[in-house]
């Protein structure tokens, strides 16, 4: 683990790290400015989402390393469990 990730772990209690996870879908959709991103992992049944200003290459099929924490999304009137990614590097 970087120190990057160790300070931000400190800094906020609430940060979840995995590493070398596999991707086996990943979207990205435009709205407004931003690209939105939704990532799903391997024997996860939980979206991980995140912004981005730039459209960024597939993950699909690769490892990567996530810095996230857990939320709550309301779709249609439902609250579903979604993971907010902080911070996506390649392994």
């Amino acid at each position: 683990m970087s120190k990057e990730v160790k300070t931000l772990l400190n800094k906020h209690q609430k940060l979840i790290h995995s590493e070398h996870v596999k991707v086996i879908s990943h979207v990205q959709r435009e709205q407004d400015d931003w690209f939105l991103n939704t990532v799903m992992l391997d024997g996860i049944d939980v979206p991980f989402k995140y912004k981005r200003k730039q459209a960024y290459r597939s993950l699909a099929g690769q490892r990567v390393n996530l810095t996230y924490y857990s939320d709550t999304e309301s779709v249609a009137g439902f609250d579903i469990d979604i993971m907010r990614v902080v911070r996506v590097k390649v392994s």
